[in-house]
């Protein structure tokens, strides 16, 4: 069977320089009806695990490591036995929320993680935060960007650990070279196409956010 992509929304905050926000985020499954993957354990692992159902999961891959994408990862590994992995660039802001526990396995770019038959590569995206990555996964014409690019333009970067001439060079090097077709599964909000944004790209920088 195919891998498909289920999608789960949660509810929380976002946490970062003393500033609380209440934010729904995306979960993404990615598998088919014997194992998976969960991109961003956010918020909620008792919905996360039900969304699993009875599927073995392989990894917990974290986009990035602020508070709201990856709250609810140890307890979701604790219950399933999943690696944790992330990229190291953003180990500092992971241990703003788990101090006491770290990652299992470290992301890095260009590495293919594999699971229901489908390949998904890591690509490493800094710029909102320092080790944010997205998954290409070529096979379902999509890739995860976490908050690296949404419907309508690059993520946030007026806080702690990010930067936006970074994160620009990131989407117009790594993501906008991508076939304008794929689909672009986000952290929060609506999907969009690599066709849709890429036009955009002079007037992100013009408003400079």
């Amino acid at each position: 069977m195919a891998a498909r992509i289920d999608h789960l929304v949660t509810s929380g905050t976002f946490a970062l320089d003393g500033g609380t926000w209440d934010v729904d985020n995306n979960v993404w499954i990615v598998g088919d009806d014997t194992e998976a993957i969960v991109v961003d354990a956010a918020h909620d692992a008792d919905a996360i695990a039900a969304a699993l159902g009875g599927r073995r999961l392989v990894a917990i891959v974290s986009t990035h490591a602020h508070n709201d994408h990856i709250d609810a990862a140890p307890a979701l590994a604790a219950r399933t036995g999943a690696p944790i992995l992330l990229h190291g660039d953003d180990l500092p802001l992971w241990k703003q929320t788990h101090p006491e526990r770290s990652p299992d396995r470290e992301l890095t770019d260009g590495q293919v993680i594999t699971v229901a038959g489908t390949e998904l590569t890591v690509l490493h995206t800094p710029g909102h935060a320092p080790g944010a990555v997205c998954l290409y996964a070529p096979g379902l014409g999509t890739v995860f960007t976490g908050d690296t690019l949404f419907q309508g333009g690059p993520g946030a970067t007026g806080r702690s650990f990010s930067d936006f001439p970074t994160i620009v060079d990131s989407i117009r090097d790594r993501l906008l070279t991508l076939p304008p077709e794929t689909v672009v599964r986000t952290g929060h909000g609506d999907s969009t196409t690599i066709g849709a944004e890429a036009p955009h790209l002079d007037e992100w920088i013009a408003r400079g956010h």
